[in-house]
């Protein structure tokens, strides 16, 4: 059964860092686009960030660009999300997923069929 798992989540204070980790299980990822969504609480879920199944290309939302950066190690089946000058409003569960099929990457949440279990981001201030 290919699942996601994430960690790196924690409690840091505002400007600081932490880089966030999806391992893929159960099949072959490197074909696949992966995106990191968060979920706030009260709120829906959103697109954070994505990348392309050989890592060439990359969409950011606008309120990270220039601080996060998703990157891929397909021989580790995994996926990272480097998150610098954190901000309290950065503060939500992170979700990976994989676009299953796809080696586009998209910003659309129902384009992704397999989910990771999440991991919580505080940023205090």
């Amino acid at each position: 059964q290919v699942r996601l798992h994430a960690s790196g989540g924690g409690l840091v204070q505002a400007g600081g860092s932490l880089r966030l980790s999806c391992a893929g299980f159960g099949g072959i990822f490197d074909t696949n686009a992966m995106g990191w969504f968060r979920q706030a609480p009260g709120k829906e879920r959103m697109f954070v960030a994505a990348i392309s199944y050989n890592g060439g290309s990359t969409n950011y939302t606008n309120s990270v660009k220039g601080r996060f950066t998703i990157s891929r190690d397909n021989v580790k089946n995994t996926v990272y999300l480097q998150m610098n000058s954190l901000k309290p409003e950065d503060t939500a569960i992170y979700y990976c997923a994989a676009k299953w099929g796809s080696g586009v990457p998209s910003t659309r949440a129902d384009e992704y069929t397999v989910w990771g279990q999440g991991t919580q981001v505080t940023v205090s201030s």
